[in-house]
């Protein structure tokens, strides 16, 4: 459960609220007794690293769309699509019979 503290107790004892957060306490500030804000340790170098990779663009070149990708679908796409049955793959094992 957080620790929930005014915002001018966290004025008055921010170094210790901080010390807590690094101990793994989570800290809630709130105003009028409504949370408004939480403090929560800073990511570290690594995972900083690991956002900046996801983030835009990050699988340029990675990802290849055929030409006809945004194509309209024919009947029987558009049949199978909304719900029509699709054949079996070769690969896909037979069902069970009971």
């Amino acid at each position: 459960m957080p620790r929930i503290v005014s915002i001018t107790e966290a004025k008055t004892h921010l170094s210790e609220l901080i010390d807590a957060v690094a101990r793994g306490e989570e800290v809630v500030i709130a105003r009028r007794g409504r949370p408004v804000a939480a403090l929560r340790p800073a990511p570290s170098p690594e995972e900083i690293a690991a956002r900046r990779a996801r983030g835009f663009g990050a699988l340029r070149g990675k990802v290849w769309f055929s030409e006809d990708c945004f194509d309209p679908l024919t009947g029987q796409d558009l049949e199978d699509w909304e719900g029509g049955s699709l054949p079996e793959s070769p690969e896909s094992p037979s069902p069970r019979e009971p």
